[in-house]
């Protein structure tokens, strides 16, 4: 395919690079409301349900950085066609599940193929919009989309559980990926860097080992005490292991995250931002899904359809903030943005015990506004501030504190709900007289608490079950409230990193191009080649924004910040 075929199926490859995305970041939510059937279906306990939910996540974030630079080396669109046929394979796979622990492992599967097809979508779009606008506008699309199909997730898997089971939503992949693959095979142009480095599979591996164990220690926690040695010990070799990922990266050759992009200020606030952005909502979606089917007792459809105001705000609001950017710069975008999803995660912390519904959906528009205005500069700002030449490494990076932001929010936020929960329920259950095996299953989860625990009881003892019933759901909104607050205090945290860090204009702009000759001092000459070509594109765009537009009305408008 030469450049003129690429240029004229810019849009039409678009279409596909946002439904290769629309399919794989569905499925990060869309088993959140099948969450009560697993619990029914498996006896999946809380801890097993936060696996299910991170063995893809996890993985995924694990082997982004691995699988951006595969595709760079060997070829983005063949890495795509790869991961979307293990992705399909094990879609089918988890839809046959018998157990938590085979259906983990079908999800740490799809996770290796998700981890293949995301970093491709990012690094082909950077190379088929070359224009510093159109690609702008092109990853507001890629970013709504994103965003979009985590919260049309709970939509499309309420409706498939109404119709089938819980199995469905992985079935359903099945013919969405063939599609895909042929689309992708006459669609898409081939691409990969000129001068890709060498693999990094020892790096990968420090990073998946380090990553595993603390996540590990995080969910556990709560079931085996924090002060366990068990727990101590995994998060003691996490940490370890992440800084002998560190240090290896530091020295090595050809690392596979090459720690010094993290010198740019641009580059480190973006991916900041998007990791805690993304904490926030993972988090939320996974406490929230438990608080509508269980303690509001929606069915699954009802409660994906009662979140469809968040998938539609979304995509109103990201294919516009590019255009923001464009006016105000990307410091006051981002930034606000962050301070509206905060405010919204906040309001989400204070939902109460029954008809909370109206305070929970002003929660989630204001995070679905947030996010909007957050992914796509965000997006642009780590894109923009690395040559072309490594484009699939950004991709992945970008992807990666996605996922990795999402798993730690699943994690984090689910484990906080679970260390008030827990304790709490089965110290108040033993002193009105419940004993094993009810207790165990009530203290497991709030669903095997009121959907199974309470009917059970209520044949012989109906006072007894509504006593059940309402210590397990006031604990349960206590821990949401508390983990919905930390979420909000994250979110916050990241609104001050961009306000002091994330260049906004022509000036911090021009400090960024003296900042990456030092930082990228050590690279070959190719490379630094591609980084003079890019940045000196990037510093045009910007003395033609500021130009006279008599001269010449053609003048292009920056992508990237102002």
């Amino acid at each position: 395919m030469d450049e003129q075929q690429i240029h004229d199926r810019r849009w039409v490859a678009l279409g596909v690079l946002a439904g290769c995305v629309l399919v794989i970041t569905l499925d990060n939510t869309i088993l959140n409301v099948a969450i009560p059937s697993l619990v029914r279906s498996l006896g999946a306990s809380l801890s097993q349900l936060q696996w299910i939910i991170d063995g893809y996540t996890l993985v995924f974030a694990s082997l982004l950085l691995t699988s951006g630079a595969l595709g760079d080396r060997f070829g983005r669109k063949g890495a795509m066609q790869i991961g979307l046929a293990i992705f399909g394979s094990a879609s089918l796979a988890a839809s046959l599940a018998a157990t938590p622990m085979q259906l983990t492992l079908a999800r740490a599967a799809m996770g290796i193929g998700g981890a293949l097809i995301m970093p491709s979508t990012l690094s082909l779009m950077t190379n088929i919009f070359r224009d510093p606008k159109e690609r702008g506008r092109a990853i507001g699309v890629w970013a709504a989309v994103a965003g979009a199909s985590g919260a049309l997730g709970p939509v499309a898997g309420g409706l498939l559980i109404k119709e089938f089971s819980w199995h469905a939503v992985f079935l359903v992949n099945v013919p969405l990926i063939i599609v895909l693959m042929i689309a992708s095979r006459f669609l898409l142009p081939s691409s990969k860097a000129v001068d890709a480095p060498r693999l990094d599979p020892f790096g990968a591996l420090l990073s998946v080992i380090g990553f595993m164990a603390v996540l590990w220690a995080i969910i556990e926690a709560p079931s085996i005490g924090w002060s366990s040695p068990k727990v101590i010990t995994a998060v003691s070799v996490g940490l370890l292991v992440l800084a002998g990922f560190i240090g290896w990266e530091l020295h090595t050759e050809h690392p596979m995250l090459d720690i010094r992009f993290f010198r740019d200020r641009r580059f480190s606030a973006a991916n900041l931002a998007i990791t805690l952005v993304y904490f926030a909502m993972f988090g939320q979606m996974f406490v929230m899904s438990q608080y509508m089917q269980v303690i509001l007792g929606y069915t699954p459809l009802r409660a994906g359809l009662l979140m469809m105001p968040m998938s539609l705000v979304m995509m109103l609001t990201a294919p516009f903030a590019p255009r923001l950017v464009e006016r105000i710069g990307t410091k006051l975008v981002v930034g606000v943005g962050l301070l509206i999803a905060a405010t919204g995660v906040f309001i989400v912390s204070t939902v109460p015990t029954a008809d909370g519904y109206p305070r929970l959906l002003e929660g989630v528009v204001l995070l679905a506004i947030g996010m909007g205005c957050v992914m796509a500069p965000a997006t642009e700002s780590i894109m923009g501030s690395l040559p072309p030449s490594k484009a699939g490494v950004g991709s992945a990076m970008n992807d990666t504190t996605r996922q990795m932001g999402g798993a730690l929010g699943v994690a984090i936020l689910g484990s906080i709900l679970a260390s008030v929960y827990q304790p709490n329920v089965q110290s108040q259950l033993t002193a009105i007289g419940v004993t094993d095996p009810a207790l165990r299953a009530a203290v497991d989860s709030v669903g095997g608490a009121v959907q199974g625990v309470a009917p059970a009881v209520a044949r012989t003892d109906p006072a007894l079950a509504e006593q059940i019933r309402q210590i397990a759901i006031n604990e349960y909104v206590a821990g949401q409230h508390l983990a919905m607050r930390v979420g909000a205090v994250v979110i916050l945290l990241a609104a001050f990193i961009v306000f002091r860090w994330l260049p906004a204009r022509a000036a911090d702009a021009r400090e960024h191009h003296a900042d990456t000759l030092d930082a990228f001092a050590s690279l070959t000459y190719a490379e630094a080649e591609a980084v003079v070509e890019h940045d000196q594109a990037e510093l045009d765009g910007t003395i033609g924004a500021h130009a006279d537009p008599r001269i010449d009305d053609a003048q292009p408008t920056p992508g990237g910040d102002r």
